[in-house]
């Protein structure tokens, strides 16, 4: 009686909405078929059946959430009831791994099951296998945990976020919740979404756990606008798409991110990762907040790829059309609200990466030339946010000056 449960389709998502299911109560279930489009954190994908027979029940309808590894449907084997004695449904193995169901049997789970002991009462430890991940993910142990699935077994919602170590010293020492003031008539209360849980929660972990410095730069923006304007003359004429600032700035920090290896990097614990690919998170304001999808391998790409890149990632991301390995595998990340006004901004760095960079608007101001005279300037605020653990105060110096002869330079960009 393998059960449907909610699939973990993203690295941060916990909880999904079904958006459609494409397969209605009593319908005959093939391996392979589609069963629903399920809406994560960050997009819209479908949702795979492993295993066949009928869809006798669906218990999460359309528009309906449920937590990673909770039950949101039923299929029975052909002459299968659900009084039939079966063994402990497998909380999420049957509809999260592209794997051979058969391999999920009941004995080879009861086998797991009976090697997974407490670490210190010697006492055997009921979780499902799902579970038994998220806690090694977590660092936490499953000891004293009370299971709430089937003959008290530990399922994905038992497992604590922390231990009780850790969390104690926490608790001691945290400050008082604070409440909201009292809301009134023509207030609005907003549910929050899957998404704005999930950025919540990263952004915090981001400012609390990272060690944040910053640094910025003012840039001469002129000579960007003057080829800019050229190109998209010739771009109009020929029917192409406009280029846009981001455009050239992307490029500009491949260029450079491949540069400074010791920037494009990542804290790994125990060691640093510098990436030989320079991997851009572009972030892309949606509905319910912002995602970031990936143009991979930007230094090998030019400035047309990467317009094309960037306009396709985007639209799709609005519309939520984003597969899971396109916003995933980031090593640094561009945040631009130039277009909305801002002059100048910090932006928080984008874990696991080392360095997020927040592009301001072009602003026309007095400056004064190389004869000493004023004359009327374009520039351009780049500020660099950095994981100091990763990048020194230096280090990312060296990283903005290399940026702001590219985008100075932007002829140099364009071989």
């Amino acid at each position: 009686m393998p059960l449907i449960t909610m699939p973990k389709l993203s690295d941060t998502m916990v909880e999904g909405t079904i958006a459609r299911w494409k397969k209605k109560e009593g319908d005959t279930i093939e391996i392979g078929d589609i069963l629903a489009e399920v809406e994560t954190d960050k997009a819209t994908m479908e949702m795979e059946a492993f295993d066949e027979g009928i869809l006798k029940e669906i218990t999460v309808g359309d528009g309906k959430s449920a937590k990673v590894g909770e039950k949101i449907g039923l299929i029975l084997a052909e002459g299968e009831t659900e009084e039939k004695p079966a063994a402990a449904p497998k909380e999420a193995d049957l509809t999260t791994k592209k794997a051979d169901p058969k391999a999920a049997a009941p004995a080879k789970e009861a086998k797991a099951e009976k090697s997974e002991a407490a670490p210190s009462s010697g006492e055997r430890i009921k979780a499902s296998p799902l579970a038994k991940k998220i806690a090694k993910e977590r660092g936490v142990t499953l000891e004293g945990v009370t299971g709430t699935g089937p003959g008290g077994r530990i399922v994905v919602k038992d497992v604590p976020t922390q231990s009780a170590k850790s969390s104690a010293p926490a608790a001691a020492s945290a400050a008082p919740k604070i409440e909201p003031p009292p809301s009134g008539e023509g207030d609005t209360k907003v549910t929050l979404s899957g998404m704005r849980k999930v950025i919540a929660e990263r952004l915090l972990a981001s400012k609390t756990q990272i060690p944040h410095f910053y640094l910025s730069v003012e840039v001469d923006a002129g000579s960007l606008m003057n080829i800019r304007k050229e190109l998209n003359s010739a771009n109009e004429a020929a029917g192409l798409p406009k280029l846009t600032v981001n455009d050239f700035v992307l490029l500009a920090v491949a260029r450079a991110a491949a540069n400074h290896p010791n920037v494009n990097a990542a804290w790994a614990g125990d060691s640093i990762i510098q990436y030989a690919g320079v991997h851009i998170s572009v972030a892309v304001s949606v509905d319910d907040g912002l995602v970031t999808p990936v143009i991979r391998n930007a230094q090998k790409l030019s400035l047309k790829e990467i317009s094309l890149a960037v306009k396709d990632l985007a639209t799709r991301a609005r519309s939520k059309k984003l597969k899971p390995e396109e916003y995933q595998g980031g090593t640094i990340t561009v945040s631009n609200l130039g277009s909305y006004g801002v002059e100048q901004f910090y932006a928080i760095v984008n874990p696991p990466q080392a360095a997020i960079l927040a592009i301001g608007a072009i602003v026309k101001k007095p400056v004064v030339n190389a004869k000493n005279e004023i004359v009327v300037g374009q520039r351009m605020t780049i500020a660099l946010s950095g994981d100091h653990r990763v990048v020194d105060g230096a280090v990312g110096a060296e990283f903005l000056a290399t940026l702001r002869k590219m985008i100075e330079n932007p002829a140099l960009m364009l071989f």
